[in-house]
């Protein structure tokens, strides 16, 4: 099975699918936008805890997915003397601050909001408000999450990798973020509705507010995976194993190549990837022939994996080559 990072380095592939990633959060933007205005006033008429917790969540995703916005603007700003390796790697700082919005807008209103709901109580309004707007809200949040998953599907097919293992492991964390987010607003609104309903049924608020602390602690869930997963690659990331056998069978097959002695990877973006190594070169290449190796490999490189970006090569002695300077005899002492 291909990697998951490999879609992006195999030959036929565009070189930027940003235009995508970028309609799939808007899509997501646009409807949590409205969907936060329409679960607020639904959760002021009500009295619902539940429903007011849903309205910080979808405020909280659009927050979100503003950020992503400017993740995947800035991202794409080519090098300059500040940054030459690029801006690719400020995706994951902006996408860290979605995930904090995320903890702090949806999940800490949330719990809170739930605990006041079980001490104080809660008055309960007329729910028929709040169960159209579940409705309706549940149907945007359905399309919203349609786009991106036929998006994390064209690209698992690409790579003939289940779905699954694609989120888990992609390094484009916006559409990751989009299908989190939305497949947890459709669980949320389900539980809302449960909440919703046990009030309706009890005349309690206690429902309500289980309900409310229920999304709380999802959203704790989905903001803990976005951040783990931001953080990782904010740090620094390396190829799968199998790609960096690859890239060293590749240099391997370079004349004038004996031996890659280290190796390390980096991926700097979804499309954004850089090479460093330490080459063994034959003890008879000239200085020339070194270059053009150099040269060579980096071609070979570039034209297997198209989103490498970054190669740098350094020339090493093998480890059973002595310095120049070490094999003569040592001069007499006077």
């Amino acid at each position: 099975m291909t990697s998951v990072e490999d879609v992006q380095a195999q030959p036929g592939v565009p070189e930027s699918e940003a235009p995508e990633s970028t309609t799939t959060v808007v899509v997501a933007a646009v409807a949590n936008l409205g969907i936060a205005v329409a679960k607020a006033v639904a959760g002021v008429i009500s009295g619902s805890s539940a429903m007011l917790s849903e309205a910080a969540h979808s405020v909280a995703d659009t927050v979100t997915e503003v950020l992503l916005l400017t993740a995947l603007k800035r991202s794409e700003k080519p090098a300059d003397e500040d940054h030459p390796l690029g801006y690719g790697a400020e995706r994951y700082l902006w996408a860290m601050f979605a995930a904090v919005a995320t903890f702090v807008g949806g999940a800490v209103f949330s719990v809170y909001d739930g605990i006041h709901t079980l001490v104080h109580g809660e008055e309960l309004g007329d729910p028929l408000v709040s169960y159209i707007v579940l409705g309706v809200s549940f149907l945007l949040e359905g399309y919203s999450l349609r786009t991106g998953v036929r998006q994390v599907r064209g690209e698992a097919a690409r790579l003939k990798a289940p779905v699954r293992h694609y989120l888990r492991h992609t390094p484009d964390t916006a559409v990751k973020a989009v299908v989190m987010e939305d497949s947890a607003a459709l669980v949320g609104l389900l539980v809302a509705a449960g909440g919703l309903l046990g009030g309706q049924l009890t005349g309690s608020g206690v429902y309500d507010g289980i309900a409310s602390i229920l999304i709380g602690v999802l959203l704790v869930y989905v903001a803990w995976e976005l951040g783990r997963s931001n953080a990782n690659l904010l740090i620094g990331r390396p190829l799968p194993k199998q790609m960096r056998a690859a890239v060293r069978e590749e240099l391997l097959s370079v004349p004038h190549i004996v031996g890659v002695l280290e190796l390390t990877t980096l991926l700097q973006g979804p499309k954004e990837i850089l090479i460093a190594a330490k080459i063994d070169f034959r003890d008879v290449s000239t200085a020339e022939e070194i270059e053009w190796a150099c040269e060579e490999a980096e071609e070979q490189l570039r034209e297997r994996f198209p989103a490498i970006r970054r190669v740098y090569l350094d020339p090493t002695p093998g480890p059973d080559q002595i310095r120049p300077d070490q094999s003569r005899p040592a001069a007499p002492s006077r």
